[in-house]
């Protein structure tokens, strides 16, 4: 009898084992096909194939979890399709300088948008400058409020937005907010909270708590917009805190810049809006008071450019990619967070090398300790290909700027990172004007702190060289 259950347990293991043998080849099949089909770096597919061989198991669920953009087919329905588009004429109403022809065709083919003359820019370092002009533009709405905004604390700032826009509501002023669903709080959404408590319209983008969702905590809104009457929009990289607020001395302070925009350009943020609305809460937005034909009332060229893992994939990057091409003489970036993919990085070394000054400003410290070590090891081959990288000292500042030629600006929510570029909702403004350029060249300048050499790279330790390479690894997900 002890032979014969010995006997069994054995066949049993035995089978047990080929059974898990046939699920995790089955598993590693699947994902392979799958990331043969829908993988279009070959990188990011030889990762993901690796990964699924190598742990059946472990890897088909960090690959439904994370590698997988379920958000896609479900925007298309929302959207159109990039390809049905009607793009606009390439030169019979050109408004960019002749110098920018090129960009500017490249641009309208992308996006399907055009860049549209009449618009007046301005532009606020911190909340100290922005957050009165925004919330004294919320308080006069007559006809309209839309507010977006990736972080939206409920501090004493977030606690005064609240206020005035549910005082707006109850005034009869038509009102939506979105708050991205990890930015606003994943589990307690206190800003949620009391806007709904207040009655004003608001939606949570991509939040949920449920299992069989968290494939979209990867996929956020980073957008932040506020537009007032469909006439006066805000954009830039500044969220709602108090911690943006540098006057009240606050324990982690933050800097950023912000802009205020009139004129025809405010349609193209509205546009954004609206898609994001039926897309976070399914009511489409159409016509006044949320679409109401702004006039000129400038000689700015502005266009607002839109970016996400939906119909929308990879656009900022590549008006970025073709913004370096196009350059002349100048190129000038600021950002938080500065870990580009190889066709970002290839695209500043060859500005570099055809002769381009390249100026890159980053913290000295940032807000996250892995991304500044990923980003050293990201910068050797652009600084020996001449990019000029310079560290911006404390307090942190979150500004995302880049100037070219001293007339062309791209500035908004995005950061030079593979999260901006392919995995986040982003709105950036393109602007073509020597003024607003001077100003923000200028910001970019006066940041411009001790220039990070080859040297200085080579000169850490071996385990901070290799810390900071594992890392980098990491990169599409930091």
């Amino acid at each position: 009898m002890e032979q014969v259950l010995t006997r069994w347990v054995e066949s049993t293991a035995l089978l047990r084992a080929d059974v898990e043998a046939v699920i995790g080849f089955s598993l590693a099949i699947a994902v392979t096909g799958h990331a043969l089909l829908r993988k279009r770096r070959v990188s990011v597919a030889v990762g993901w194939i690796g990964l699924a061989w190598l742990s059946p198991i472990f890897g088909t669920a960090l690959y439904l979890l994370l590698g997988i953009n379920r958000v896609y087919r479900r925007a298309r329905r929302m959207r159109a399709r990039p390809s049905e588009a009607t793009p606009p004429a390439d030169d019979d109403d050109a408004v960019v300088p002749e110098a920018l022809w090129p960009l500017d065709k490249a641009i309208r083919r992308i996006t399907a948008t055009p860049a549209l003359i009449g618009n007046r820019v301005r532009m606020f370092h911190n909340g100290d400058e922005a957050y009165p002009e925004m919330l004294a533009a919320i308080r006069g709405a007559k006809a309209s409020i839309a507010l977006s905004s990736y972080i939206f604390r409920d501090d004493p700032t977030g606690h005064e937005f609240c206020d005035a826009v549910a005082q707006a509501h109850q005034r009869g002023v038509p009102v939506r907010v979105i708050i991205d669903g990890i930015g606003g709080g994943y589990f307690t959404t206190p800003a949620f909270r009391r806007l709904s408590a207040a009655g004003v319209p608001a939606a949570l983008f991509m939040h949920s708590a449920l299992p069989w969702r968290m494939p979209f905590l990867n996929l956020r809104n980073h957008k932040k917009v506020l537009i007032v009457d469909g006439q006066i929009g805000f954009t830039g990289g500044l969220n709602i805190a108090s911690a943006n607020r540098l006057a009240t001395q606050p324990e982690h302070p933050i800097r950023d810049t912000h802009f205020r925009l009139e004129g025809p350009v405010v349609d193209q943020l509205a546009t954004a809006f609206a898609a994001d609305w039926a897309f976070a809460h399914g009511e489409n937005l159409d016509g006044p008071p949320w679409f109401t034909d702004p006039q000129p009332v400038g000689k700015t060229v502005a266009r607002a450019v839109t970016s996400g893992p939906d119909a929308d994939v990879q656009k900022i990057e590549q008006v970025v990619i073709q913004a370096l091409g196009c350059a002349r003489h100048s190129v000038r970036i600021a950002t938080p967070y500065f870990l580009p993919d190889e066709l970002v990085t290839g695209a500043l070394t060859q500005a570099a090398t055809r002769g381009i000054l390249v100026e890159v400003v980053i913290p000295e410290k940032g807000d996250h300790r892995a991304i500044d070590w990923a980003m050293r090891a990201h910068l050797d081959p652009l600084i020996r290909a001449g990019v000029k990288v310079y560290t911006d000292p404390p307090p942190f500042d979150h500004t995302k700027a880049m100037v070219v030629d001293d007339v062309w600006c791209f500035v908004g929510s995005a950061n030079w990172d593979m999260r901006s570029f392919r995995l986040n909702f982003e709105l950036n403004v393109e602007i073509i004007d020597a003024a607003v350029a001077a100003e923000i060249t200028a910001l970019i300048q006066g940041k411009m702190g001790p220039l990070i050499t080859a040297e200085d790279l080579a000169a850490r330790s071996l385990p901070v060289r290799l810390r900071d390479a594992a890392v980098r690894l990491l990169l599409p997900y930091l």
